[in-house]
């Protein structure tokens, strides 16, 4: 049986024949300059020269002297939160939106420790694979004129058994003219295994490490070449196919960040069986519902994971969600389990004869080659679904050739990738970002990647870093909660480990406050290492507004500009497109390859969620300003909007505000009812380690609202908070803080995802001090 979704059958025919296109990537230098649609490059190319002086909050004046594209950068010996940084002076707006430049030059400025802008280093640009405006430029303009050519291009570079049919995009996002339809190189047959694994031996890389693998304990490490991954892939396939599982059938994966995560995955795909990765820290409730509505063949899980100190039996999860999917009606004919026995011996590990199955004992004994599926560029790839705060998950459904290039192409430009990289992103693949950037973007790219077992502060905060050094990292890849959360432990952690290989470091989840941003960049990346500060969603399979680093200059805190294909349009409450400087609602025109194509079983769900709201267009559920230089900032989810006595204030706009304090080391604000003001705002405070709570430094809290964007922003109620309850990919979960302020606390729901669930129970402990 093949997965249908909606109204459409995903299953392919097998057809015979094959093509190999040339490697090809888009440089059209007859290009000439573009209309400026979504952004100004004008302003970068002005021979104007700034004045000096020091701007409100700014510690040091500097001057660069122009170089084409790629400014010639001063060191500075200034603050340890402004070095190296070539910026730009700004005017405060005293409403705390995104910065008014007053002067925009690719050269000479003055610096505000407020709004910086920073530019890459002359060497960095020099070898960047988009080095300039004016290439980037070039690009994009061919992706929107002619996105048709601009991805047959690209696709040419991955292997196809069989040519796409034309058109290479059909699409329908208006529900006004019939069912949303997104459709991207229909006809060709393609395996997404094979362009990562096989395709890559087969140009010499076979020997070149796939992964290396970090266990929870220091010292408890592994790799796999490129040609040990197939090996391994290969045998898993061939369980899989002898157990049964068919082009079109799911598998869910329940496994932690062991090297069989990916395996798994890629398993799955050679042999077009469709996975649905489960995070390994989800509830058996979760876990239940997510096997009742996707009905896999088998479950692939561990005995258990140990994550810093804390052992999890996830094989108890399993067995409790298998006895509640059966009462649904759902039984599942095997559980293939790992022992991970560095967390638990199997010896302790539950057991029901006849469908658990010890990997170790039936999976090595497999053939390390298996025939590869050739699917349809529209067939199914993976589902994974989105918890929300109620009702049912959504079973975002991505399928293989538009989300195969999508990945890749992100990927590299992003990162500006080489094969000389050792990447790691520290997402768990249960999450979007596992999927498309720890192991199918990097891998289609021949990358090698890191795969981190344990917890980002065990044994100690600087676990991370030492990680970077001892694997040599060059990019990488992490939250803003992470970053928020290191920053507070201080910097010793950090500068007790060289990371003199870092070149690239990139920001995902969520937007990335200014502070953290400068953090991030002066400490962790020592003030050289472009930050990519990436814009996506689940829904959309990969990055959609990101810097590429030595292309542009950056303003911390901002997603910067769109992807090449990308185009992002800001509307107002009726749906209309709002040009210029603006505020309002972040909605796309024109699919992209990687866009999910539907909500598995629910496709009504999914034309309602997402493209009723404004017909014709894509909706993120994301508000977003533009400033009058053309760059994006996210200001949040629009439920995240507080409406204030009439004013509507993001709640990213208020946690930067307290951020921004010397004394904050993380902040997390949500709307509470207001008897006067219809909604107030509270807001969760973490402080800097060591700092004492006292009613002066709420006060002082406030006080920074309050001049940052104005009084009608200042919060009701500051509630001291020892940490934040955050997944473990690092996403804080606003449902729950919704609920202890509001004092709903018989309404919390699962809490099963946290990193730290104790974390909830100090925070009520402290409601009313």
């Amino acid at each position: 049986m093949g997965m249908v979704v909606g109204s459409y059958n995903f299953v392919g025919i097998v057809n015979p024949g094959g093509c190999h296109g040339p490697s090809l990537f888009p440089t059209n230098s007859s290009s000439t300059p573009g209309p400026r649609a979504f952004f100004s490059f004008d302003c970068f190319r002005r021979t104007r020269r700034g004045g000096g002086g020091r701007g409100r909050g700014s510690r040091v004046t500097m001057a660069t002297s122009p170089a084409s594209s790629s400014p010639q950068r001063k060191i500075l010996k200034t603050s340890n939160h402004l070095r190296h940084v070539d910026s730009m002076s700004v005017k405060p707006s005293g409403a705390g939106k995104v910065s008014q430049l007053n002067a925009v030059i690719l050269g000479e400025a003055l610096a505000s420790e407020a709004h910086d802008l920073v530019f890459p280093s002359r060497d960095f640009s020099s070898q960047a694979l988009v080095s300039s405006p004016e290439k980037y430029e070039e690009m994009y303009k061919r992706s929107v004129e002619d996105p048709a050519g601009f991805w047959s291009d690209i696709a040419s570079d991955f292997y196809w058994k069989e040519k796409w049919s034309q058109p290479v995009c059909s699409e329908n996002l208006d529900v006004r003219n019939g069912n949303i339809k997104i459709e991207w190189f229909k006809g060709g047959r393609t395996n997404i295994c094979y362009n990562c694994l096989d395709r890559n031996i087969e140009s010499g890389n076979g020997g070149k490490v796939a992964i290396y693998w970090e266990g929870n304990e220091p010292g408890f490490d592994a790799s796999l070449t490129y040609a040990q991954l197939l090996d391994k892939v290969c045998q898993l396939a061939n369980y899989l196919k002898d157990m049964g599982v068919r082009k079109g059938d799911a598998v869910v994966i329940y496994l932690p960040m062991l090297m069989e995560l990916p395996i798994a995955m890629l398993a799955c795909a050679r042999i077009g069986a469709v996975h649905s990765v489960v995070f390994a820290g989800f509830s058996s409730e979760s876990l239940a519902q997510r096997i009742v509505d996707c009905k896999p063949k088998v479950v692939i899980t561990s005995n258990a994971v140990k994550r810093g100190p804390k052992v999890i039996s996830l094989k108890d999860i399993v067995d409790a969600a298998l006895v509640e999917s059966a009462k649904n009606g759902i039984s599942v004919d095997a559980c293939l389990t790992y022992e991970n026995q560095s967390a638990m011996k199997r010896e302790t590990t539950k057991w029901q004869e006849g469908r658990d199955i010890w990997w170790q004992d039936v999976v090595p004994k497999y053939p390390t080659t298996c025939d590869v599926e050739w699917v349809d560029a529209e067939d199914p790839l993976f589902l994974l679904y989105t918890s929300g705060s109620t009702g049912k998950p959504k079973g975002v459904l991505h399928t293989t050739g538009g989300y195969m290039i999508y990945t890749a192409t992100t990927f590299k430009y992003a990162f500006d990738y080489k094969p000389s990289d050792v990447y790691w992103c520290t997402a768990d693949c249960g999450w979007i970002t596992g999927h498309s950037y720890v192991t199918f973007g990097p891998m289609l790219n021949g990358a090698t990647v890191i795969v981190f077992e344990g917890a980002p502060n065990y044994p100690d905060s600087g676990r991370c870093w030492d990680i970077v050094d001892k694997y040599k990292v060059t990019i990488f890849y992490t939250a803003p909660t992470l970053v928020r959360s290191l920053m507070r432990d201080g910097d010793e952690y950090v500068t007790r480990y060289s990371r003199k290989s870092l070149r690239v470091l990139g920001s995902v989840g969520e937007p990335i406050n200014p502070s953290a941003w400068r953090w991030f960049f002066n400490v962790v990346g020592d003030s050289r290492c472009p930050i990519s500060d990436t814009w996506w969603q689940t829904e959309t399979g990969g990055f959609m507004i990101t810097p590429l680093p030595g292309a542009w200059p950056q303003k911390p805190g901002s997603a910067t500009f769109p992807f090449f294909g990308v185009q992002p349009v800001i509307v107002d409450e009726k749906g209309i497109e709002i040009e210029g400087e603006c505020n309002g609602y972040l909605c796309v025109k024109s699919s992209w390859p990687g866009a999910f194509r539907t909500l598995y079983g629910d496709h009504d769900r999914y034309e309602t969620t997402y493209f009723k709201a404004f017909p014709g267009y894509y909706f993120s559920g994301d508000g977003c300003s533009r400033d009058k230089d053309g760059y994006y900032w996210l200001t949040g989810r629009v439920d995240d909007v507080i409406n204030v006595s009439g004013h509507r204030i993001g709640t990213a706009e208020v946690e930067s505000a307290l951020v921004s304090h010397p004394k904050c080391a993380e902040a997390a604000v949500v709307g509470v009812e207001h008897e006067v003001k219809g909604q107030g705002i509270y807001a969760f405070v973490t402080l800097v380690e060591g700092v004492p709570y006292s009613e002066e430094l709420r006060k002082s809290l406030i006080m920074t609202v309050r001049s940052q964007i104005g009084a009608f922003a200042a919060p009701d109620r500051i509630h001291w908070a020892p940490g934040l309850p955050k997944t473990r990919s690092g996403k804080i979960m606003r449902r729950i803080l919704r609920k202890i302020a509001s004092r709903q606390l018989n309404e919390l729901g699962d809490t099963s995802t946290l990193a730290d669930p104790n974390v909830v129970d100090e925070l009520i402990k402290l409601a009313d001090s």
